[in-house]
């Protein structure tokens, strides 16, 4: 089981903003709806911290509070997209070299969990998850190395 004592200070922040980048690339993804995909980010992290004890990794990041450093010298919403989305594939990159196939999987699961969640807290324009919510979405999983979805 891969723990926090596998990772460097700066890797594991890196590893435990990934799903707070995640749910900053939906929240921003559409208008409206942001203290509602806030709080829908944070339940993702308490439903997670109720599965305690099925992967050592993920309940180690779950346990931290989210947070992110995401938005320093952002000049637009295109920059930000950009940013989080090579962020979330250098998790991903670093993940492969430190972490179990498994436990992989499960932060690949989490990640789109909270994604999934922010998506589905407001609905917009008569739709649950809008269109630029589902391309964000599918964004993520592609960095993430898990293909379509």
């Amino acid at each position: 089981m891969t723990t926090k004592a596998a990772f460097s200070p700066s890797e594991w922040e890196l590893v435990l903003e990934g799903p707070p980048t995640a749910g900053l690339l939906v929240i921003t993804a559409s208008h409206g709806g942001t203290f509602r995909e806030t709080v829908a980010m944070s339940k993702a992290y308490t439903e997670a911290r109720a599965q305690h004890g099925e992967s050592e990794l993920l309940d180690e990041i779950v346990a931290e509070k989210p947070r992110m450093e995401h938005g320093k010298n952002i000049h637009n919403p295109e920059e930000l997209r950009d940013q989080c989305l090579d962020h979330l594939s250098d998790v991903t990159e670093l993940l492969e070299h430190k972490a179990t196939a498994e436990e992989r999987d499960d932060y690949r699961r989490f990640v789109l969990t909270v994604a999934n969640k922010v998506a589905a807290a407001h609905r917009e324009r008569g739709r649950q998850v809008t269109p630029a919510e589902e391309q964000a979405i599918q964004d993520i999983t592609t960095a993430l190395g898990t293909g379509g979805s």
